[in-house]
């Protein structure tokens, strides 16, 4: 299996924090900015444009013959589908919700006078059918939001993570899939901290920036990390 974990594109959340280096006044499932919106157009591209239809078998770190991918999950945030529905039209792939891959902590926002982060409920299957036809949804999302508990405490991060590392293996390590997800910043230290065996808790340790693409292989039980947190397809002015 070939797993290209992919960030989404600038938020509304990544603006405010990058210019005022505050949460304050966060969303708790925050838009694309214009700046995303670029973003995500231009990952789209370039997947679209490094494309073929020919099965590449032989070893090609880089993707210099192609990205080709079989499957490709977004989380349920907002920010994700986006993205992800980018890169469904201009490959012409479906994009498939795996509610796991969301950020750490879930939906929230904090609150102005204590700054204590309140979960909320996350957007339900009214919502995406409404604004995001095209994704496929789990069938057990109904009238509830896909969310609907307390704010993820951190313990729990790695055990998510743990969770979909094994749902990934179990599904398409045995296999010559290509897997791409795009899912979050902080879940991708808790991933890539859970498949390399770091320490417990260990996380933050690995940059990723907004469209940025990595790409981990899994063969016979050995993991190779090909690249990671790559932005070359992006303008220095777009990259975030």
């Amino acid at each position: 299996m070939q797993l290209y974990f992919i960030r989404h594109a600038e938020s509304t959340n990544n603006y405010n924090r990058r210019v005022t280096g505050s949460s304050k006044g966060r969303s708790d499932d925050p838009e694309l900015t214009a700046t995303g919106q670029e973003q995500a157009q231009l990952l789209a591209q370039f997947l679209r444009n490094n494309y073929s239809s020919i099965p590449v078998l032989e070893r090609d770190f880089q993707n210099a013959r192609g990205f080709n991918f079989t499957h490709l999950y977004s989380s349920l945030m907002i920010r994700s589908v986006i993205t992800g529905t980018f890169i469904s039209q201009a490959i012409n792939l479906p994009l498939k919700a795996w509610v796991d891959i969301h950020e750490c902590r879930g939906p929230y926002f904090r609150d102005d006078q204590t700054d204590e982060p309140i979960a909320t409920e996350g957007k339900n299957r009214a919502y995406f059918t409404a604004n995001h036809p095209e994704l496929i949804l789990p069938d057990y999302l109904g009238e509830k939001g896909w969310w609907n508990r307390p704010v993820e405490e951190t313990e729990q991060w790695f055990v998510r993570a743990k969770m979909v590392f094994q749902e990934l293996i179990e599904k398409h390590g045995n296999s010559n899939d290509r897997v791409a997800i795009v899912s979050h910043g902080g879940f991708y230290n808790c991933f890539l901290a859970t498949v390399l065996n770091f320490p417990p808790g260990h996380c933050y340790s690995f940059i990723l920036n907004n469209a940025a693409l990595s790409r981990i292989d899994f063969d016979n039980g050995k993991v190779r990390l090909c690249y990671l947190n790559r932005v070359d397809f992006l303008p220095k002015h777009l990259i975030t």
